[in-house]
């Protein structure tokens, strides 16, 4: 299959991950590389304290007996499902270092463990970008998100505005939400998932068989040519964003695992 246009459009991007990411690192990194001029690199090095900042927040949304649940999902998906997903993740990025040449050269590179520094943004304006493509949890400062011409771009794990914050795709099967089950392509704000939408993408997934976060994984990669389309449209200023007018909008958090017990039970039923 082809790698899709040459980035000899002019189109210029940086790339933001956390350190470890290898879906990020060795392939969507080609993936951005076939259309664009990836110029910067931003590898998020986080620290325990910016850990434990998640796991107190999610603490004060749901409280103790609850977050044991949250804690109890995290177990469980390591014990008994990771070691698939990154079979499954091998697989993908085999497909991708197949389809996408890797990067002519490497880009300059800063690795920095705040994401919001004074030295993120400076990085990023030396850069001159288009666009940054952000692959990471922290909520970023508009002195960042808005350093390059376009703004950041985040590939949402979730349709917004229903399914803000983390692991929407998990809670539109929870809550029976079969249709809100992908990915929106979503320019930074200063909210929330809030920005402008300017696509959603799905595929026929599996619940009963592909986990939370492999289904968060798969939406981004089988449509990778459609992100692409629209990326270059924003660039081309051809795209405008959906309109979200009057919708419901929520934030959500960590998976539990009693609610991926009864995901489970109900997709063998449809099944």
């Amino acid at each position: 299959m082809a790698a899709g246009p040459e980035a000899s459009n002019g189109l210029r991007a940086v790339l933001m991950y956390h350190e470890g990411s290898r879906l990020d690192q060795d392939g969507l990194s080609r993936w951005l590389a076939s259309f664009s001029e990836v110029c910067g690199i931003v590898v998020i090095r986080e620290r325990r304290q910016a850990r434990r900042a998640r796991i107190r927040r999610e603490l004060r949304r749901v409280g103790l007996p609850r977050f044991f649940d949250v804690a109890a999902m995290r177990l469980f998906y390591r014990a008994f499902i990771a070691r698939r997903d990154r079979r499954v993740e091998d697989d993908a990025l085999e497909q991708l270092h197949k389809r996408y040449p890797d990067l002519r050269r490497q880009p300059p590179t800063l690795i920095t463990e705040d994401p919001n520094s004074a030295a993120v943004a400076d990085f990023i304006r030396e850069r001159a970008p288009d666009f940054t493509l952000a692959r990471c949890k922290t909520l970023l400062r508009q002195e960042v998100f808005d350093a390059p011409r376009l703004g950041t771009f985040v590939m949402h794990p979730g349709i917004c505005p229903e399914y803000r914050n983390s692991h929407g795709c998990f809670w539109a099967l929870a809550n029976d939400d079969y249709d809100h089950v992908g990915m929106s392509l979503v320019r930074i704000d200063e909210g929330i998932d809030t920005g402008p939408v300017y696509g959603y993408y799905s595929y026929p997934y599996d619940a009963k068989h592909e986990s939370h976060i492999l289904i968060q994984q798969r939406v981004i990669l089988e449509n990778l040519d459609a992100i692409r389309d629209r990326l270059l449209d924003v660039a081309a200023g051809k795209a405008t964003p959906l309109d979200t007018t009057g919708r419901p909008s929520a934030t959500w958090g960590q998976p539990w695992l009693t609610k991926y017990v009864r995901i489970r039970w109900k997709a063998r039923r449809r099944a």
